[in-house]
């Protein structure tokens, strides 16, 4: 089917991508990450003297609330936002209502990406002293994705690929490639499924667009969540998408007619074509990448490429090989492995250069989901590019050898080896269950936020409050990783007043003791608070014991375990 040139530049391609990949990957710096929070006013555990009139939250691209996860929690636990939050590009607004008194004060949010992903945290600040008893996060009501929801939208966003095969692969097949004499009906049944499907999902993908950012259930949106959460490109896109499908429904006919469609016909079908493609990257993580035009395109190609090829093998497995005679497939066979090997070097060339503009470097490839996600994806293309080279292998006999016995007629006047046909079948099954597959893991990335923007999202500051007889004191360390670090220790009574304490000691060992006790010299700035400046360096579980002499007789001291991060 494909000749050893063929085979060798098909796998020099696919090496070279690789190693392309690869020297891409340990040059690259990481890009930006977006949709990440960069600062907050007042920053996050900052100490005032009196509560701000507004909070103001600056992000890496421009966002848009969802104001009803938008709360500000008091020190009396009642939320004391004053209106409704605003956007302006990358700042939130959070305006004040009140002053609720000296403690800890709780913000917690939740805003729509770009990229049409949900953004959610909270962080705190304190006026007077911190809260010993502060607000917690489940006070505020912030909620991540609801897991049913998130489910759905994969499973959606799976039948609009398994759509868009069923829809790509057989129409070209009609366009370009049909035997005369077969009936044009079963491909003009899979690409109206096709069309089915991608209609179905898109309209699915709309109206849980609106749970999934509002943080609800499945049912729990109301309307003016789904129309916040459309009110950006998303919405937009899917819209179109709608509208090509429609004019793809349309013009249809000239497809299933016996003639085949005119040039004509297939112009405007590939102009509506390349509008559709256009609508998943336009919506998605390609739309807002550090190289826009590049991610566009590629996202595009890489579509395209996987309806041509996997659309291909589901009209060779349900129709041509069980109907084609002998002379057909010989026909048709080459042309399709032409189409089968560019598609295939179109989707690797395409997926290594999403994989380094969304990963940019090894780290993220590995500690990130979304990096995790690649590496399931690359191998199990690779796992299916093995069982499509066997396929290969089966039609490289002479097509009488190869593809007689497929179900259809053959002259009875030759005389004819017997075929691999049931081989060849059984192969393209396979191949078309594994990309089953790497199609569930595709679904799967588009609601991963990339690996780039997870690896450079700030670390989540860590605070605990630990009790003796004597007092109770409170420990803030950020960001807990591993070099340096900021700690605030405040001590309060046994009644949860402040404390004051004569003199503070701290020290930190790591779990393992594979070095002594470190020594952490704090600065008193009240008579009831603390701070340092500790270095850890190393990562893992760190023993942190906190001593407090309250009298020349009154000392007690608490230890904590901490895990520090890389």
């Amino acid at each position: 089917m494909i000749g050893r040139g063929s085979r060798r530049f098909g796998l020099g391609v696919l090496v070279g991508v690789l190693l392309g990949f690869a020297f891409a990957l340990v040059g690259a710096s990481p890009a930006a990450a977006h949709a990440t929070l960069a600062s907050t006013d007042p920053p996050q555990n900052q100490v005032l003297a009196s509560a701000p009139d507004q909070i103001t939250l600056t992000f890496t691209e421009a966002v848009r609330p969802v104001p009803a996860r938008i709360k500000v929690i008091g020190p009396d636990r009642s939320v004391v936002n004053g209106g409704s939050p605003t956007s302006n590009g990358t700042k939130l607004v959070i305006p004040l209502g009140r002053d609720a008194g000296k403690g800890t004060y709780l913000v917690t949010f939740r805003v729509i990406s770009a990229d049409s992903h949900p953004i959610g945290g909270s962080f705190v600040f304190h006026v007077g002293a911190p809260s010993i008893d502060p607000p917690q996060e489940g006070e505020a009501a912030v909620t991540k994705a609801d897991p049913a929801v998130v489910w759905a939208l994969g499973a959606v966003r799976y039948l609009g690929y398994v759509g868009l095969v069923l829809l790509i692969g057989p129409m070209l097949f009609l366009a370009r490639l049909w035997p005369a004499r077969l009936s044009r009906r079963v491909p003009a049944k899979l690409v109206a499924t096709g069309l089915g499907l991608l209609a179905f999902s898109t309209v699915a993908e709309m109206y849980l667009q609106g749970p999934y950012t509002a943080g609800t259930g499945l049912f729990g949106a109301d309307a003016d969540a789904i129309m916040n959460a459309l009110g950006g490109s998303y919405g937009t896109t899917h819209t179109v998408r709608l509208g090509v499908l429609a004019a793809i429904a349309v013009l249809l006919r000239p497809f299933v007619r016996p003639q085949g469609p005119s040039t004509i016909d297939l112009a405007v079908v590939s102009f509506f074509a390349v509008v559709g493609l256009g609508t998943w990257p336009l919506s998605g993580h390609a739309g807002v990448s550090p190289a826009p035009a590049v991610s566009l395109v590629a996202d595009a190609a890489h579509l395209a490429s996987m309806g041509v090829w996997l659309g291909g093998l589901v009209v060779l497995v349900a129709v041509l090989l069980p109907k084609a005679n002998a002379r057909e497939l010989g026909a048709i066979l080459p042309v399709w492995s032409n189409w089968a090997m560019m598609s295939v070097i179109v989707l690797s060339l395409t997926g290594v250069a999403q994989a380094i503009i969304e990963v940019a470097s090894f780290g993220p490839l590995f500690d990130t989901r979304y990096g995790r996600l690649v590496l399931a994806k690359v191998a199990l293309l690779a796992l299916v590019l093995v069982v499509a080279y066997f396929s290969r292998r089966l039609v490289l006999a002479p097509a009488r050898k190869a593809l007689v016995g497929a179900g259809g007629p053959a002259d009875d006047d030759e005389e004819l080896d017997e075929p691999p046909v049931k081989p060849l079948r059984r192969s393209i099954l396979a191949e078309l269950a594994i990309t089953g597959v790497v199609l569930a893991v595709a679904a799967a990335l588009v609601q991963t936020p990339p690996a780039r923007s997870a690896a450079d999202a700030p670390p989540e500051p860590y605070s605990v409050t630990l009790s003796t007889d004597l007092y109770r004191v409170r420990m803030e360390l950020d960001p807990a990783r591993t070099g340096g670090n900021s700690m605030h220790l405040y001590a309060y009574n046994p009644n949860g007043e402040p404390q004051t304490v004569v003199e503070w000691t701290v020290t930190a060992t790591p779990a393992d003791g594979s070095i002594d006790a470190l020594d952490i010299p704090l600065l008193p700035v009240t008579a009831d608070h603390a701070v340092a400046e500790p270095t850890f360096p190393t990562a893992g579980d760190w023993d942190i014991k906190i001593t407090l002499r309250l009298s020349d007789i009154d000392q007690a001291t608490v230890t904590q375990r901490v895990r520090i991060g890389d």
